[in-house]
């Protein structure tokens, strides 16, 4: 089984419900849990698929579960709370990040290793036991879960892809994943746990978290203690000591208790069980997006608690990670770090990296179809027309070929790209008028039918990256991405193959199979 046991005889997992169903993954194959951010639709993909997501620079397809799994509507949200409650699980599938849409995330938990069964024991009619690891047997109290193997899951929503999905260098999900990319990957990064306590955002390093459980109802208080210190509560028959964080930093004094959630940590003196607010994302952050505490703060004994500070979104969001060591002995740290000079050296040196790779870009003619952004080299395409008041049809050719026109003289026929792409037949966006965008590559011309133009742009090549393989036919015909980010808004534009798109009797058989 995937679940990594742990020291003390318990397996972590996260807790989710998709469609009314309790699911679970172990903890060590999730790589992050995110709000779902704004997908991008990628054309002749496999059912499942939700569409592209943009993370830290990296493009990553998003399954979503009801809709492989079969279970009651489809899409974000539902019957478990809404699209406000659900929640993108980041796995890594060989050697390339995939993204499970689920509808809400109730948590991570410790489980006992007698409570861990087989699949078979625990039948389920509404899910294939391919698709499972096993199961959580319900008892002391929680409910039990449908332990999830997302390995046959992607691989069977990329099973067009066969065992050589596309070419060295490409996205592809059935590749062998390299011998050292995990691990490279978990030395330039840090696994965060964020947390809130009085509206405002903390985190704690994954590792030093145990697990994550509801406040209970009944809270033990101990006379005359410290207001931080609220009391004892019982995890699995042993005393767990709880500590208010929002006492303990002073921040926004309240009576009572509220429920929250309790994140229970591994100190030098035992398991001690922090109260928050909620417990809402792991993050995977570059270890160079963690600053040291600035000196003048790092003096004071209130700041010794804090390992660094986490620059996320672009530093518009700034995230203290605590120490889980130091976090109840104020005034025990050593307070100013020694690296804060060296880390913003090298961090101007990449800016001035970045700025030199800025000045090298590709230039994109770019069109609108279906509400997404599609590019097409400059040098690849000729012109670009107004739709033809008359198009003579052309037998025998393949459906997504409208006919043919005239240009200047010359036969040019007419590809239709919403069918070639299998996207929904319909209107372009409020005042959108379409195009024709012709294209040539060596003595072939072709007219492509498009909805709308975003003029001409330019994509530095450190922008450009290859796009995931979710179908044969897909990285045919588009096979980069590029992302662009202007003020706050984020902007994924597929970049087309031009002399793919003028092999037509191979584009047909090609998509005979989609």
């Amino acid at each position: 089984m995937a679940a990594i046991i742990r020291h003390d005889g318990v397996r972590s997992f996260v807790l989710f419900t998709v469609g009314g169903v309790g699911l679970a993954l172990p903890l060590d194959e999730v790589l992050e849990i995110l709000r779902p951010p704004a997908l991008v639709s990628i054309p002749l993909g496999p059912p499942g698929l939700e569409g592209l997501a943009r993370r830290r620079g990296a493009v990553l397809p998003v399954i979503g579960l009801r809709r492989v799994l079969g279970l009651a509507g489809a899409g974000q949200g539902g019957a478990d709370g809404g699209a406000a409650a659900a929640r993108l699980l980041i796995v890594r599938h060989k050697s390339q990040p995939v993204g499970l849409l689920v509808d809400h995330v109730l948590g991570l938990s410790a489980v006992d290793e007698d409570r861990v069964v087989d699949s078979g024991a625990v039948p389920d009619p509404s899910i294939e036991a391919d698709l499972l690891a096993g199961a959580v047997l319900a008892g002391d109290g929680r409910d039990g879960a449908l332990i999830l193997d997302p390995g046959p899951l992607i691989e069977r929503q990329f099973a067009d892809l066969g065992p050589a999905g596309g070419p060295a260098g490409a996205a592809d999900f059935n590749a062998s994943a390299p011998p050292k990319t995990l691990a490279v990957v978990r030395q330039d990064e840090e696994q965060l746990v964020v947390l809130t306590v009085a509206g405002q955002e903390f985190s704690l390093p994954v590792a030093a978290v145990r697990e994550v459980v509801p406040v209970p109802e009944a809270v033990t208080r101990v006379p005359r203690a410290r207001p931080h210190l609220l009391g004892m509560m019982t995890l699995r028959d042993a005393l767990l000591p709880l500590v208010g964080l929002r006492e303990l930093f002073g921040l926004d004094a309240r009576k009572g208790m509220d429920r929250g959630k309790v994140a229970v940590l591994r100190t030098a003196e035992g398991l001690v069980g922090v109260v928050v607010e909620d417990v809402r994302e792991i993050l995977r952050v570059p270890r160079g997006r963690i600053d040291p505490v600035p000196p003048l703060m790092a003096r004071e004994a209130e700041f010794a608690d804090m390992d660094g500070i986490a620059r996320l979104d672009g530093g518009a969001r700034l995230v203290p990670v605590l120490s889980a060591e130091r976090l109840f002995r104020h005034g025990t740290g050593d307070g100013a770090g020694t690296t804060g000079g060296d880390a913003r050296m090298r961090e101007g040196e990449a800016a001035v990296a970045m700025d030199a790779e800025a000045e090298r870009a590709e230039a994109f003619v770019v069109f609108r179809l279906a509400g997404a952004d599609y590019g097409l080299p400059v040098a690849a395409v000729q012109e670009v027309l107004r739709q033809p008041d008359a198009v003579t049809p052309l037998p025998n050719a393949p459906d997504f070929v409208d006919g043919v026109t005239t240009l200047r003289g010359a036969v040019l026929p007419l590809v239709a790209l919403r069918r070639l792409l299998r996207l929904p037949e319909g209107l372009g966006s409020a005042g959108e008028r379409g195009r024709v965008v012709v294209i040539a590559a060596g003595g072939a011309r072709a007219g492509l039918r498009v909805d709308g133009m975003a003029g001409i742009v330019r994509i530095p090549v450190g922008a450009i990256g290859p796009a995931p393989v979710v179908s044969r036919a897909q990285h045919r015909l588009i096979r980069r991405i590029g992302a662009l980010e202007s003020a706050g808004e984020r902007r994924m534009i597929l970049l087309m193959d031009p002399s793919e798109l003028l092999d037509m009797d191979q584009l047909a058989d090609l998509l005979a199979t989609v």
